[in-house]
């Protein structure tokens, strides 16, 4: 799963390459003044409240167990920024339904749905584009099932991730993000040892920041 996620991570940085690029040719084109929309470039058009969608997709392990999860995840996330100078920083919560599953002999494992509460700090390029990390908690469920008889556990655990987020429109951004999530180990009666879920997404989402006045 490693060479996975320096993947997804070298993917975030590539397009944070591009961003940068486009948002420089962004910055040559539109400069500060009177007749720029605040929503665009104002000193607070990344503060406020934003909430959005996402779709990507998640893969990982069961701790203890053979099978790997895997499979497509979506949701929704919703969060407040604050905004200073070339830096932001905030809280981001988001909720997702996923179909990732593997069967391995009796054992079927699957993760029907998971959340995550973060912080997320970054920094901004030209107003335009903001690279950040963020991490916090995660909490979701994973499912056991072997011979016809099934066990679900809800655990909490930790997350951390990159991700950069363009901002394309007045009040709309596109975001592509990374997490990895490590939800607890706990016992199950049908493996008779302890398992968890260990697994990281891609995931790409889009924003509607609600402006403040």
């Amino acid at each position: 799963m490693s060479s996975l996620v320096w993947r997804a991570v070298a993917l975030i940085a590539a397009l944070w390459v591009v961003s940068a690029q486009g948002a420089d040719l962004y910055g040559r084109h539109y400069q500060y003044g009177r007749n720029t929309p605040r929503q665009w470039l104002g000193p607070d058009s990344w503060a406020g409240p934003y909430l959005g969608g996402n779709l990507g997709y998640a893969w990982g392990s069961v701790d203890n167990n053979p099978t790997k999860p895997s499979g497509f995840a979506g949701g929704v996330q919703a969060g407040y920024n604050f905004h200073t100078g070339d830096w932001v920083f905030g809280v981001e919560g988001d909720i997702q339904v996923t179909n990732a599953d593997d069967t391995f002999a009796p054992w079927k494992f699957s993760n029907p749905w998971f959340g995550t509460l973060r912080g997320r700090a970054g920094y901004l390029l030209h107003n335009v584009v903001l690279f950040y990390g963020t991490g916090g908690l995660a909490f979701g469920d994973l499912r056991g099932e072997t011979f016809g008889l099934s066990e679900s556990h809800t655990r909490a655990g930790w997350t951390a991730g990159l991700g950069a987020e363009y901002l394309f429109a007045p009040n709309w951004t596109a975001k592509l993000e990374y997490l990895y999530v490590d939800l607890a180990n706990s016992p199950f009666s049908i493996t008779g040892v302890s398992n968890g879920y260990r697994f990281g997404t891609v995931r790409v989402g889009v924003n509607y920041h609600f402006s403040v006045q």
